[in-house]
């Protein structure tokens, strides 16, 4: 669990500083002699409404963990499940690759009662489903945007397929280690070996019998969302597609708010590759990843003179925004923690 300490906000500064850097720089490169003209441009009321846009969809994702966490027979309340996102969204901004995020989920559902291999399965089938949804609107943009995309260039259409194939691969992974839950132990216990090198072996044993008892508990709650829980399923389908649709229509209304046209279905596109290099551990939180992956792709469709002003609004809605919740939820967690209190339902 992410905690307000020194370490979070080292990191958390590092974070906030790659990012800066990155974005100066592609303001550096980008501003000319028609961004004034450009900005004259800006209807604030978009650009507030991107800020709205955002907030939806983290609701959105609030009643998929809730909806998916109460098909499984857990109870947690929507505002219970929108804290949990906000923490994740803190973890998610200090961790290399946002890797954060996800035990946050799955601390918080534990906290609400969820055993940890039904709240390890929930956040993995969030993961699964993001991608399957990804990569079907990604598809479907392409199709839509046959013509525009091929005039990109062939490079832009290498860099498409070799996402759709990294996505379908992982998807194929999964599918493995979801229907063969020994190779998933077998897998997991080697990683233990790997970082437990320096352990006595009475306490790696019981570290494999724990493996192997949530390995069970996860591999259950699957065949759970397969039979018994396909609604929460369905459910979590239906508020993903509705979160990545309103993630791209963000970018959009930032766009409207600039004085230039939407670009809903080349979001789709953008989105998913960013989903990618945003998984490269490279930096905390992908702070600079974002910024300059987001340029050079905006940039085959806005001009110049727009695109640093773009890039530093959507960094400020979808990042920066985010921090600011994150701050404010860890905050309300760290009491409750403090107080021992039940999570309230």
């Amino acid at each position: 669990m992410i905690q307000l300490d020194r370490s979070t906000g080292k990191w958390l500064l590092i974070s906030v500083a790659f990012s800066l850097i990155v974005l100066a720089v592609v303001l550096l490169f980008t501003i000319n002699d028609q961004t004034l003209a450009s900005l004259q441009k800006i209807n604030p009321i978009f650009l507030v409404l991107a800020f709205v846009a955002h907030i939806f969809t983290l609701c959105f994702w609030a009643w998929r963990v809730q909806l998916m966490t109460r098909s499984l027979g857990y109870r947690i309340g929507f505002f219970y499940s929108l804290n949990l996102v906000f923490a994740n969204l803190l973890a998610a901004a200090v961790t290399p690759a946002q890797a954060g995020g996800e035990p946050v989920r799955i601390h918080e559902l534990y906290k609400a009662d969820v055993p940890l291999g039904d709240a390890t399965a929930i956040v993995i089938m969030e993961r699964v489903l993001d991608g399957v949804v990804l990569v079907i609107l990604a598809a479907f943009a392409m199709l839509a945007l046959d013509r525009e995309w091929k005039s990109l260039g062939a490079t832009s259409g290498l860099i498409m397929y070799i996402t759709l194939i990294f996505i379908a691969g992982c998807l194929v992974l999964f599918i493995v280690f979801a229907t063969r839950p020994q190779i998933l132990k077998r897998a997991m216990v080697w990683g233990a070996k790997f970082f437990t090198k320096h352990w006595e072996p009475a306490r790696f044993e019981e570290l494999v019998v724990q493996i192997d008892k949530e390995v069970d508990n996860f591999h259950g709650a699957l065949k759970k969302f397969v039979h018994s829980a396909k609604g929460g399923l369905l459910w979590g389908m239906f508020f993903t597609l509705l979160y990545w649709v309103s993630e791209c229509v963000t970018a959009s209304l930032i766009l409207v708010g600039l004085g230039q046209p939407p670009l809903f279905f080349e979001s789709f596109v953008i989105n998913l590759i960013l989903a990618i290099l945003m998984m490269l551990p490279l930096t905390p939180g992908s702070s600079g990843i974002a910024e300059v992956g987001a340029t050079s792709m905006y940039a085959l469709f806005i001009p110049s003179a727009i695109l640093g002003i773009f890039v530093v609004i959507w960094r400020l809605v979808l990042y920066y925004f985010n921090i600011a919740l994150g701050i404010i939820s860890s905050i309300l967690i760290v009491r409750r923690e403090a107080t021992a209190g039940k999570p309230p339902l």
